[in-house]
């Protein structure tokens, strides 16, 4: 297709969902549950088709040298298929935000002034590798009552086209505006930029992905942008910490599952400690083969398995895959100087019996999710009890972390009153 044809078919997308989300903003709660369970029992429906063509994405992934932490975040099989239905149907169950009273006051004036949540109106949403994506997107976004642009990446093109037509017909059945959801047929580039120019339709973008698309998107974006930048997280294990919850941590962090943004990617451990924490984790990481990329203090200290030697590029490397740094430091204070220099401000972890040394950390680390005792893949909707998330702000403005319903709105002061005037 040619770029003028490309730009042509996007900004028509864009007048539609302009339109489909006027009609959306009217729709009951009632009545947007019922095209969320529509839209699951449409993906139950057609799963066989959806594994199908998301083993055209996975033989191409293969071709394409894709890594195995890669190739398991784009497969979807029948428990995939049926947690993305499954996740649509957490999204009915849960308030409607839109409607909501978020302030209440009568002026001295007798002036009744209520700030009311309602939706951003249209929202583009780039992605990549991650199909299921696409259901997550487009079923926040309508129960948050905004119409969607989705373009995801090539890696599951024929995945994401497949269910976003199952999601409109579907939800058109039941009563979903036409054009409501709508994705973006081609992978190529100038994609991007089309969306990010065209602020006459959409109130908002949100990119995620790699660092160069973000960049790319916030360059040229002439609307509001969240960005959910790179997952570079860490986990300090202070030198008051119980070691073996500290091993359960750190693995659990990092091997769990490495391919997701809320993976640790970098261990710091008080030298205090290192000589007995090191080699417990170093051996328990070994099982899962996971690649110990170390700096010359932590090097010395582990010699029960192979290492590397970290560079300076590692510390601000998001692997997505069984690989670790570490790194000694001499302090609290070094360890949230790292962070803060190093980490993306995504998602960061510190372990810790001490009371003191944990509230330090939370109170300097400036990301925006900080945990104490607990592992870092908590850093998600679903386990915030917010249903599926839209992905995770690393920005301060709007949105910060998982983003679920309430981030997907806006909100309108509307004003009551029985013939007040200024004069």
């Amino acid at each position: 297709m040619s770029s003028e044809n490309l730009e042509e078919q996007i900004l028509t997308m864009g007048k539609n969902a302009r339109a489909a989300a006027l009609k959306l903003s009217s729709l009951s709660t009632e009545k947007k549950n019922l095209i969320l369970k529509t839209m699951a029992s449409g993906l139950r429906l057609n799963e066989e088709l959806i594994i199908s063509e998301n083993k055209k994405d996975l033989a191409a992934a293969e071709q394409n040298g894709l890594s195995s932490a890669m190739l398991d975040r784009l497969k979807l099989d029948k428990a995939g298929v049926e947690a993305m239905a499954a996740g649509i149907e957490k999204v009915a169950s849960l308030p409607d935000p839109c409607g909501e009273v978020i302030h209440e006051k009568t002026r001295p004036n007798g002036m009744l002034l209520r700030q009311i949540r309602v939706p951003i109106g249209t929202i583009g949403i780039i992605y990549e590798s991650r199909p299921n994506v696409t259901s997550d997107a487009a079923v926040l976004c309508l129960k948050s009552g905004n119409a969607t642009i989705l373009r995801g990446g090539k890696e599951a093109i024929h995945s994401n086209l497949v269910i976003a037509k199952i999601l409109s017909k579907a939800g058109e059945l039941a009563g979903l505006p036409e054009y409501a959801i709508q994705l973006i047929p081609s992978t190529d580039r100038e994609s991007v930029a089309v969306m990010a120019k065209m602020d006459q339709f959409l109130d908002l973008i949100i990119p995620r992905g790699g660092k160069g698309l973000i960049e790319a998107v916030v360059s040229l974006a002439r609307m509001p942008v969240i960005k959910h930048y790179d997952g570079i997280c860490h986990m300090y294990v202070d030198r008051m910490a119980s070691l073996r919850m500290a091993v359960r941590l750190v693995v659990d962090a990092k091997t769990q599952k490495p391919s997701v943004c809320n993976a640790i990617e970098t261990l710091l451990v008080h030298e205090n400690i290192a000589k007995d924490f090191l080699p417990m984790v170093a051996s328990e990481l070994q099982k899962s083969n996971t690649e110990l990329i170390c700096d010359s203090r932590s090097q010395i200290v582990i010699k029960n398995v192979p290492t590397s030697k970290a560079t300076e590029a590692d510390w601000s490397t998001e692997y997505l895959d069984y690989k670790i740094s570490i790194k000694v430091v001499a302090s609290l204070r070094e360890a949230v100087g790292h962070i803060n220099h190093y980490g993306s401000k995504h998602s960061d972890a510190i372990v810790t019996e001490s009371k003191n040394e944990a509230n330090t950390f939370l109170e300097s680390v400036d990301s925006a999710c900080v945990y104490h005792n607990v592992s870092t893949r908590f850093s998600d909707g679903e386990e915030f009890g917010f249903g599926a998330e839209i992905g995770v702000s690393t920005d301060k403005i709007h949105a910060r972390g998982p983003m679920g319903l309430k981030e997907l709105t806006s909100y309108q002061y509307r004003i009551t009153g029985n013939g007040q005037t200024k004069a």
